[in-house]
């Protein structure tokens, strides 16, 4: 297993939503963290509330994990101020609204550098440093949308499986060569976090309504709380876990594409739409 107290954790995505949950539970379990976001008052604001908690050490590192170099660079600082840093959260996302045909390259282009390049890049900057530890774990976070692929989500659903794949593989990679790095892959369905209500739409998406629609579908749909999500994580990586859903929708959708993986979206779309009609129902 990878022991949480007394190790130190690197988190991208820290300012907000599942990765500031994270902070908060690693550091009431004893670990040291570096934090990165660009939102740099967010960051301020989670590292405050836990030193004030308790004796952790915590720094903060202002990083677009768009940018390659900018990764780079916070895996030497990270390194340098945590020497017995061996846990790498990679949790920054995005998510962008649309079809295909309403979404441009440059679009598509701007979320594959976060969603799977910066998983990538973060995984390459920090390798070297956890493989030299006893004990190690990299946390890769997908979603179920790695997993089952909704309309309205080519580019976000590409990603995430891109994810899942790098993942998967380089798992079996770090196994078959003895490295002392476990490595995670976490599917979560529906967080309640800030991430639709942050997302970008499509350049051809000409129908205002349809953002916030998505973002009031969004809101109804996710269930599961930041902390919960984050406690599942952490358990993951005690018990070492290869895999990790996160909330019964997801474990609902991962078994409905084992037994119908080519006909699972009929089903869903029936569940969404008797779940959003009782949204409606209870909001009038």
């Amino acid at each position: 297993m990878t022991a949480i107290r007394g190790s130190a954790a690197a988190v991208t995505g820290a300012a907000s939503g599942i990765g500031r949950a994270l902070a908060l539970e690693l550091a009431a379990r004893g670990c040291d963290l570096a934090l990165a976001d660009r939102d740099e008052a967010g960051l301020a604001a989670v590292a405050a509330e836990i030193t004030k908690a308790g004796p952790r050490k915590v720094t903060v590192h202002r990083v677009d994990v768009g940018q390659p170099a900018e990764i780079e660079a916070f895996a030497r600082e990270a390194g340098a101020a945590h020497p017995a840093l061996n846990i790498v959260i990679n949790n920054a996302g995005v998510a962008l609204l649309g079809q295909f045909n309403e979404i441009e390259q440059a679009q598509m282009e701007w979320l594959f550098n976060i969603n799977f390049w910066g998983t990538v890049h973060g995984t390459r900057a920090f390798l070297p440093q956890l493989s030299q530890q006893r004990e190690a774990h990299i946390v890769n976070i997908s979603s179920i949308f790695g997993i089952v692929a909704p309309p309205g989500q080519s580019a976000y659903c590409a990603a995430k499986f891109a994810v899942r794949g790098f993942s998967e593989s380089l798992r079996h990679e770090l196994a078959m060569t003895g490295s002392p790095v476990r490595l995670s892959v976490v599917h979560p369905g529906g967080v309640a976090t800030n991430i639709a209500r942050n997302s970008r739409t499509g350049a051809g998406v000409t129908d205002n309504a349809r953002r916030a629609q998505s973002i009031e579908r969004f809101d109804a749909l996710a269930k599961t709380t930041p902390t919960a999500a984050a406690l599942r994580i952490i358990a993951g990586i005690e018990k070492n876990a290869p895999r990790i859903l996160i909330g019964n929708d997801a474990w609902f959708m991962d078994l409905l594409q084992r037994f119908r993986p080519a006909t699972y979206w009929k089903v869903l779309q029936r569940q969404i739409e008797k779940a959003s009609a009782k949204v409606a129902e209870a909001t009038k």
